[in-house]
């Protein structure tokens, strides 16, 4: 195991890791054992009874935080005619089609999200391999693959995030910064807790959310009670 700083140790001093907090009590609890020297995004993660092996498991999708995240994600759409214009005025950072696409393949990745309508995917699925690995493939169940480039752009600019369960059965996302005010980041965690709750696909058996850590960048985790929402 990688061996721990001393600020981290003192960090965790604060949490008791033998309780599991309410929500309210873990995100005041996250800011005040926070250290970093930036305002560190504050994180979930939500460990699921479900099985990613199974195809009706693999849950994903995405949500719009009420108070954003934080920050301006950067936003590419491969788009032709009408589209790529209300993407532009929408206020993507970059739109394109097959420039853009060979650009990626030339190794620029300056972008946190990429949009793409339905017919440039054919062109799209060339990047597979480089966008798929990083999360970053345009997906119809994430909203990034549509004809509404506008509502697109404007939802990830507001703050939309992208969720989906790892290998591990595990959903990892962020809720927002250290900076937020208790009763925004409140309002974020709820809307991701309700988000994944609602997500729970009709095959999943027994109790759905195993454990729930919330955590900063570079603090330590805190259990949370998830039937405390």
């Amino acid at each position: 195991m990688a061996k721990k700083g001393k600020k981290y140790i003192e960090a965790a001093k604060l949490v008791d890791a033998t309780k599991i907090y309410n929500p309210e009590e873990a995100l005041a609890l996250v800011k005040k054992a926070d250290f970093a020297k930036f305002d560190a995004t504050v994180e979930v993660a939500y460990r699921l009874a479900l099985d990613p092996k199974k195809a009706d498991q693999q849950i994903r999708g995405a949500v719009v935080l009420p108070n954003g995240t934080g920050k301006t994600a950067r936003v590419i759409v491969f788009a032709q005619g009408d589209q790529a214009k209300q993407a532009e005025e929408a206020g993507a950072d970059v739109v394109g089609a097959e420039d853009l696409v060979q650009r990626i393949q030339d190794g620029w990745m300056d972008f946190d999200v990429a949009v793409a309508t339905p017919p440039m995917m054919a062109q799209v699925g060339r990047l597979g391999r480089v966008l798929g690995p990083k999360g970053l493939m345009p997906n119809p169940k994430t909203g990034t693959v549509t004809m509404d480039v506008t509502k697109a752009v404007n939802d990830i600019k507001a703050g939309q995030v992208a969720y989906r369960v790892d290998k591990a059965g595990i959903v990892h996302a962020p809720i927002g910064k250290v900076s937020f005010d208790d009763a925004k980041l409140f309002e974020n965690f709820k809307m991701m807790n309700d988000t994944l709750v609602k997500a729970r696909p009709a095959s999943a058996k027994g109790q759905y959310i195993k454990s729930l850590t919330v955590t900063s960048t570079l603090g330590p985790g805190v259990k949370v009670d998830p039937a405390a929402f």
